[in-house]
Formats: C-alpha cells, sequence, structure tokens
C-alpha cells in the first residue's frame, strides 16, 4: 500500500486530492449526523475503491484489454467456451506456419479427444500430408499427441488414408523412439484394412536398429503376418539391409544363416550380406559368401561383382579389386555403372586421381553412362582434396548430362567450399545449380551467406539474401547476423544499423558479439547518438527476448 501511495502521489496528485475532497464534502453535506469514525471508514472504502479503479485502468492500459471484463471461471469451463477460446486467437496465430498452428493447440493443454479434435478442425490451415508431416517430425509433441493428431488429420479429405500416410506417422514416432505407439500404429492398419509395404517393414525396422535394439528388430521378423505382412526372401532382405547399412553385419549374417532352409533365397540375399562384409573390408567372408552362391546354383551378378571390388578397395588391395573388374567381361557379366563406381571410389580413397579420371572417362567408350553417384563420389573427392577447378568441371559436366542433384548432393558440396579460400568457386556452383532449376537448402544459403559475411562481399551477399527470401526461406537471426556483420566488415554502419533494427522488430535479438562489433564501430566512427539509441533498443529487446524464452518454456503459445 505504500508504493501504490507513492504512485498515485506521482503520477495523479490532483485528482487524487480533488476527488477525496469532494468524497468528503458530499458525505458531510448529505450526512451530517454521522460520528467521525463512520465518516472515516467511509472515506476509507471510496479510497479503496479509487485505487482499485486506477489499478485496472493501468492494467487495462499495459495489456490493451477493457478494465470491464470479468474473469472467466477456469474451474468450471465447459467445452463450447473452450472451443470459443481458441476461436478468438485465430487472429494472433496468423502470423505462424500451417504446421506451428497446428501444434500449437497441443501447447494450450486441453482436456479430452473431443475438445482437442474440434480445436484442430478450427484452425484455418490447407491440410495436405506434407504439413501433417512437419507437424510430427517437428517440436516436442508426445507419442499420444502425435497418434491422435494423425488420427484425426486421415479423417481429412485432402489427407488419403492409405500406406503412404501411414507411413509418416510410423517414421516419425520410430524416430523419437514411440516405439510402443509405433506398434499401435501397425496393428490399427490392419484392422483399417490397409497393408503395409516394404517401405513400412523397412521403417520399423531401421527405427529399431539405429537405436540398438537388434534382437527386438528380429523378433518383429514373427510378427509380420500380424501386421498383413509375408515373411518371404523380399522381407528378409529388408531387413539384412538394414542390418548392413548400420554396420551390424555379425547379426545380418547370423540371421542369415538362421533362415536357411526355411526361406528360398535369391541373388539380392546374398548380395546383401557380401555387401555388409565388403563395408567392413572383410575378404574372407565375402568369399565365403561368393563360394556358397555358386554351391547354390546361383550366377554372381555385377552387382555382386561391384561389391566384391569395394570391399578389396576397402581392405587396400587395389590391384585385386582392378584383377576382379577386368575378369568381369570373362565371366559374362560386362562392367556396369556400379562396377565403375566401385573402381573410382577406391581410386578416391588412396588419392589417385589420374587413374580416377581414368576410368571416369573410359565408361562412355563402354556405354556405361554415369549416374547422380558417380558424381557424388568424384565431385566429394576433388572437393576435399581442394581440386577445385576439376571439381567445377566434372559439376559442369554433369549439368551438361541432364543430371540435376538434389538438395542435399548441393549442401554436401558447399560445405568443404565454403570452409576454405574466397566464395568464388561456391558462388559459381549455387549459380550453376540455380540456373538448371536445383532447389537449395536454407543450409546452403547460410554456408553462402556466412562466406561472403566473412569476406566483406557486401553486394553479393545482398544480392544472395534477396534470392533465398525469393524462394520462400524466411529470415532467422543468425542470417541478419551475418549481413550485419558483412556490413561492418566494409564500414557501411548506417544500412548495418538499419539491419539490426529490422530484426529487432521482427523478434530476433543479436547475438553481444555482433552487437559489440557494431556498436564499437559506431562509437568509433563518433556516432554517439546512433550508438546509444540502438543500446535503448537493443535492451529492450533483450528482455523481451527473455520474457518470451520463459512463456515457450512453460508452453505458452505466444
Amino acid at each position: 500500500m505504500a508504493f501504490l501511495s507513492r504512485f498515485y502521489r506521482t503520477r495523479y496528485p490532483l485528482s487524487s486530492l480533488s476527488s477525496s475532497l469532494s468524497l468528503f464534502s458530499f458525505s458531510t453535506s448529505v450526512r451530517s449526523n454521522l460520528s467521525y469514525n463512520e465518516l472515516l471508514s467511509n472515506q476509507k472504502k471510496n479510497m479503496s475503491s479509487l485505487h482499485e479503479h486506477h489499478v485496472l485502468k493501468e492494467l487495462s492500459d499495459l495489456f490493451q484489454i477493457s478494465s470491464h471484463n470479468s474473469f472467466p471461471n477456469l474451474y468450471k469451463e465447459s467445452r463450447s467456451n473452450s472451443v470459443k477460446r481458441i476461436e478468438s486467437s485465430k487472429a494472433v496465430d496468423e502470423f505462424l506456419l500451417p504446421e506451428e498452428r497446428l501444434r500449437g493447440v497441443f501447447l494450450q493443454k486441453l482436456k479430452g479427444k473431443g475438445v482437442i479434435e474440434d480445436a484442430l478442425w478450427n484452425v484455418n490451415v490447407d491440410l495436405s500430408l506434407d504439413v501433417v508431416g512437419k507437424v510430427v517430425n517437428r517440436g516436442n509433441l508426445s507419442g499420444e499427441a502425435m497418434v491422435l493428431f494423425f488420427n484425426w488429420a486421415i479423417k481429412h479429405p485432402n489427407v488419403a488414408k492409405d500406406v503412404k500416410s501411414y507411413n509418416v506417422i510410423v517414421k516419425a514416432l520410430g524416430r523419437r523412439k514411440f516405439f510402443d505407439f509405433m506398434c499401435n500404429v501397425l496393428s490399427d492398419m490392419a484392422k483399417e484394412g490397409v497393408n503395409p509395404d516394404l517401405e513400412t517393414l523397412s521403417i520399423v525396422m531401421d527405427s529399431f536398429i539405429r537405436t540398438g535394439q537388434v534382437y527386438k528388430a528380429i523378433q518383429m521378423l514373427g510378427r509380420l503376418e500380424d501386421f498383413g505382412l509375408k515373411f518371404d526372401a523380399e522381407s528378409l532382405n529388408v531387413v539384412l539391409w538394414c542390418l548392413c547399412q548400420r554396420l551390424h553385419v555379425g547379426a545380418a549374417s547370423s540371421l542369415f544363416n538362421s533362415m536357411k532352409g526355411k526361406i528360398l533365397f535369391n541373388v539380392m540375399t546374398y548380395n546383401i550380406v557380401i555387401s555388409g562384409w565388403s563395408k567392413l573390408g572383410q575378404v574372407v567372408e565375402m568369399e565365403r559368401v561368393l563360394k556358397e552362391i555358386v554351391a547354390e546354383g546361383f550366377s554372381p551378378d555385377s552387382l555382386t561383382f561391384s561389391f566384391l571390388i569395394e570391399g578389396l578397395g576397402r581392405a587396400g588391395r587395389i590391384d585385386d579389386a582392378i584383377e576382379v573388374f577386368d575378369t568381369m567381361k570373362e565371366k559374362g557379366c560386362g562392367p556396369d555403372t556400379n562396377a565403375y563406381n566401385a573402381v573410382i571410389s577406391n581410386y578416391i580413397s588412396v588419392g589417385d586421381f589420374d587413374e580416377c579420371m581414368k576410368y571416369y572417362k573410359g565408361m562412355s567408350s563402354n556405354n556405361c553412362e554415369p549416374n547422380m553417384d558417380t558424381y557424388t563420389r568424384l565431385i566429394s573427392g576433388l572437393l576435399k582434396s581442394r581440386k577445385v577447378a576439376d571439381a567445377l568441371e566434372v559439376f559442369e559436366e554433369m549439368l551438361d548430362r541432364g543430371i540435376v542433384p538434389t538438395t542435399g548432393t548441393i549442401t554436401s558440396f558447399l560445405e568443404p567450399l565454403c570452409s576454405y579460400g574466397p566464395p568464388h568457386a561456391a558462388m559459381m556452383m549455387y549459380k550453376k545449380a540455380r540456373k538448371v532449376g536445383c532447389k537449395l537448402s536454407l543450409t546452403a544459403y547460410k554456408l553462402l551467406l556466412r562466406r561472403l559475411s566473412g569476406f566483406g562481399k557486401c553486394g553479393m551477399l545482398l544480392d544472395l539474401w534477396h534470392e533465398m527470401q525469393e524462394s520462400g526461406y524466411p529470415s532467422d537471426g543468425e542470417i541478419y547476423e551475418y549481413v550485419i556483420a558483412g556490413l561492418c566488415n566494409i564500414g557501411q554502419l548506417e544500412n548495418a544499423v538499419l539491419v539490426m533494427e529490422e530484426s529487432l522488430r521482427k523478434g530476433f535479438c543479436p547475438s553481444r558479439l555482433v552487437y559489440s562489433k557494431l556498436s564499437n564501430k559506431l562509437l568509433a566512427s563518433n556516432k554517439l547518438e546512433s550508438a546509444y539509441n540502438l543500446f535503448r533498443k537493443i535492451k529492450i529487446a533483450r528482455q523481451n527476448d527473455y520474457a518470451r524464452r520463459l512463456w515457450r518454456s512453460k508452453g505458452w503459445h505466444f
């Protein structure tokens, strides 16, 4: 009360005093027969209501709400009131992405499946399978919330209830290690009449194997018929492939041996086991499986020889690998693109790029067209050895053949290029890739922006920033820091201040290092007023950033 009295004494001195006198005079004129104690108690009551009125007025001005609104009864809020409260918050969430709005429903801690589904129906988004994938793959939803959201999503007319949609939720649950919910979804698929495919089996097996639960993955083989899958050579090949890809080759070999006589193997079954041993360079084990292929009456194909060549190269026996490559024609199986890729990879591993380029150029003479794997191995090897000119030449040849690299492949090319030397080579690769219609990832743009910022290439940086925004990527705090640092490096302090103010308006508080860099340059340039104004804005932004982090840590969706 002492604090409030000081507050009103300094901020409303005249109004409080005049109101008090008017109340006092009114009371004495009407009821002059009251005692002094009664009069004093009436005055205190009126002053307390006056104080309360001013407090409510200040709070309503601060939070921009009406002071006449009554507080809702949170303990007796009905289902309809919950939905109305959600509808009133639609305008607040308009700036969020569709997946963020849908995840925000679960942050409100609503009770009851029906209430949550009603809230989801009231979210104004164009639902698609891509949006469903973004909702379940990002954020920190629980397994129960993910399943509840997916069951609601497949009721939407834009999301089909097929195996492709179920693979999205199965993969998301497996990645988050919600294995019980994942198995429940597989059971629901069987109840709904949706039969899983081999991709579903691959997702389930890789989810277990990735976390080291190999025994549980092998146990799932006995339950395949419960989920609508047949246990045959094709399903066994999927399990063996997942084990070999995660380097659980010993477990794959044990499973392979235990299934002999129970399932009819095919050549691919043996090839998968050989591929696992080739990754480890175990030549003896590869030869043993190769003898089994011949003993069972199968003929080794080009894929078999490709794995043999790659395994010999990993064991350091390059000459033996070339001997196997040369004898492929004698075996009636001419070398194909996979065999050439294995030889090229072997020479890249030992740094012999002359032989590597010789076999690369010899592919066309043998009617073997290079594929995406060929160029990925060749360009990545050249870039790691810092042979940038050769890498750019091969990259241009790849584009001339009509092979457009994927988004992840371009990012893997730009990552080593942006770790050494000036950014010209990286920008050349970026422009050529963009010219043929390759879509770059946000990570690739950040790599280029960081490199351009470090070298002070401000014009190229601003053009790239504009192109990034045209591609549909929003600017985050990290990108703003790259732009501000680049402008500071070339002395464009006023533009750097404008960019920083824009980042502050969007809610991104720059790091102390970037702010100190800009502030020190402003002070050194005798721009004291700009430095002071920026300091005041940064101070407020840091307070808001701290409050925002506190809100989000408590699950408040602001």
